[in-house]
C-alpha cells in the first residue's frame, strides 16, 4: 500500500516530518530516563554525538549498533519516566530515531521531546512487533504497519507540535517565528 519505506528515508529537521518511516525497536513498560542514557555517562560529557553511542545501552547493549537512521523507539506505557532533564530525547534524537511510539508517556519527557525536535507518538503499540516496518502520519495521527497491513490509531499532534518539530524544536522554531506561530 505504502511502498518500501525504508526507500523512503526520514526527513531532517527542518523538513516536512509529517510522515516519518523506519523499523520498530521494541522495548516494554516503565523505561525511564536512566535506561535511555544512564548517569554514568550523561555527568561526563554534554556531546550528544557521543552520549548517543550509549543509548539503550543498560536494557538492550547492542542497540546503537543495530538501529539505523530513522528507525522507532517502540514501547508501552509510562515512556521516559524519571529525570527531567532533556538528555533523554536528546540523545534518542542524536542517535537518529526517527520517533518514539509508546502506549503513553511521562509529561516532562513529552514536552522536552517536542521542545528539541523528536517526534513522540501515544497509541496502542500492542500489536507492533520487532523489526516491522511503519509509517507514521503525525498529522492524521495514525501508525500504519506496513508489515502487518493494519494502520493503528494515534493521537495527533496539534498543529503548533507539528511545526515546533518541523522547525527543529522549540529553541529554532521561536528563532524563526521571533515567538509562537
Amino acid at each position: 500500500m505504502f511502498g518500501d519505506c525504508r526507500q523512503a528515508g526520514r526527513p531532517q529537521g527542518g523538513d516536512d516530518l509529517k510522515r516519518l518511516y523506519g523499523r520498530a525497536f521494541r522495548f516494554g513498560d516503565n523505561v525511564n530516563t536512566d535506561y535511555i542514557i544512564s548517569g554514568k555517562y550523561k555527568f561526563k560529557t554534554l556531546d550528544m554525538d557521543e552520549l548517543s553511542k550509549h543509548v539503550m545501552e543498560d536494557i538492550r547493549p547492542d542497540f546503537y549498533q543495530e538501529v539505523e537512521k530513522g528507525d522507532f523507539v517502540v514501547a508501552g506505557e509510562n515512556f521516559g519516566s524519571g529525570s527531567s532533564r532533556e538528555q533523554a530525547p536528546l540523545v534518542i534524537k542524536a542517535a537518529g530515531i526517527g520517533a518514539v511510539i509508546a502506549g503513553s508517556f511521562a509529561r516532562i519527557f513529552f514536552r522536552n521531546a517536542i521542545n528539541v525536535g523528536l517526534p513522540v507518538i501515544e497509541c496502542d503499540t500492542s500489536q507492533i512487533e520487532e523489526g516491522d516496518e511503519l509509517q507514521v502520519d503525525l498529522e492524521r495521527g495514525w501508525v500504519y504497519d506496513v508489515t502487518k497491513d493494519i494502520r493503528v490509531p494515534s493521537t495527533p499532534l496539534p498543529a503548533v507540535m507539528v511545526r515546533i518539530l518541523n522547525d527543529g524544536g522549540l529553541a529554532e522554531h521561536l528563532k524563526k517565528h521571533g515567538g509562537f506561530s
